[in-house]
């Protein structure tokens, strides 16, 4: 998940800054190179607005401070024929450090990472038992380090997802779906749809892959209030969200070329410091490694998703003889026919 949330408010010792309205905002107290410039006058058709407001909510555009994001929520499977299915829970957190380039444009250098929880304990699993196949399984947790990418004046081109994605859109201003929302607030809606190769292909992931191609959605809705994007003094601007994402059956699952597919369904929002993430969350993280708990100070790749670090980390699992995915239940008929 990228995405789309915090709120660390410090201004550089500014007591007050004040901006007329529609001015861009740049805060005193840093290195000339190293300090931020941003658009506040909030204007839903300007380009810049749009990258620096984005930005601004993403992350926290002061480069000496990291933004901790933090999401949850259920995810889901789906098949015809039967009812949508919780699965399990998904438990994470992000770590993410902005930059500036010389166009204006900002450098987004995140790290992520988000573990299953059992959908009725709650506890952090490491194996699942998967009601489709009736068979535990080794659970793998999202570990996404980089994901990086460039928000400016045009549309960001898609994830390449180290050069599987070639889809190249023409260019255009980055325009965002914003509306007024109730008690002065603002909501923004963004979404990504991509159908690219997959990096588990079937002939060598038989029980991972779920075919030839990945068909990956993403969808998030931002709540923000008014008054945060017209303060001058704040580098990163609070808000809370929903992320959904729709994507194959996860490749730990070994559900093969299944006829489904998994929905997430998560709230967002940010924690104003590290400690504030839940201890078994942090300890979990800090166990895998303790660059977890921090953001990237340089910009790195590739940026890839976790089915393509999937591919790169994991290994093939035997395959049963006789082995055949799991089919979805026969159509119902109607009662009396």
């Amino acid at each position: 998940m990228s995405g789309p949330e915090l709120t660390r408010r410090e201004s550089f010792g500014l007591a007050a800054l004040a901006v007329a309205a529609g001015a861009t905002a740049t805060l005193p107290g840093m290195a000339r190179a190293a300090a931020p410039s941003f658009v506040t006058k909030i204007d839903f058709k300007d380009p810049k607005w749009n990258r620096d407001t984005f930005a601004r909510l993403d992350m926290d555009l002061d480069p000496t401070k990291q933004k901790i994001g933090w999401f949850r929520g259920n995810v889901y499977g789906v098949r015809d024929n039967e009812p949508v299915r919780p699965l399990f829970v998904l438990d994470g957190f992000s770590v993410v450090r902005s930059k500036q380039l010389e166009d204006g444009s900002w450098r987004r250098m995140l790290r992520e990472i988000g573990f299953y929880r059992d959908i009725k304990t709650g506890e952090i699993m490491k194996t699942w038992h998967n009601p489709y196949t009736n068979e535990d399984v080794k659970v793998v947790p999202i570990a996404n380090d980089p994901f990086n990418f460039t928000i400016g004046e045009f549309q960001p081109e898609p994830p390449s997802y180290g050069g599987l994605n070639k889809e190249k859109p023409p260019k255009r201003p980055f325009l965002l779906d914003w509306r007024e929302g109730p008690d002065d607030t603002i909501i923004l809606t963004t979404d990504i749809h991509l159908f690219y190769p997959s990096a588990l292909q079937p002939d060598k992931w038989p029980r991972e892959s779920g075919g030839s191609f990945n068909r990956v959605s993403e969808m998030f809705t931002y709540v923000v209030k008014r008054k945060d994007v017209e303060n001058a003094a704040l580098t990163h601007v609070p808000c809370v969200g929903s992320w959904s994402r729709i994507t194959p059956w996860l490749p730990w699952m070994l559900m093969g070329q299944a006829p489904g597919h998994i929905s997430y369904f998560c709230s967002f929002g940010a924690y104003d410091s590290i400690n504030q993430i839940p201890a078994d969350l942090a300890a979990a993280a800090r166990a895998m490694d303790p660059k977890w708990l921090a953001a990237p100070d340089s910009d790195y790749g590739p940026s890839l998703s976790s089915l393509e670090n999937f591919a790169r980390e994991q290994k093939p699992a035997a395959v049963p003889a006789g082995w055949t995915p799991p089919q979805p239940p026969p159509p119902r008929t109607m009662p009396g026919k």
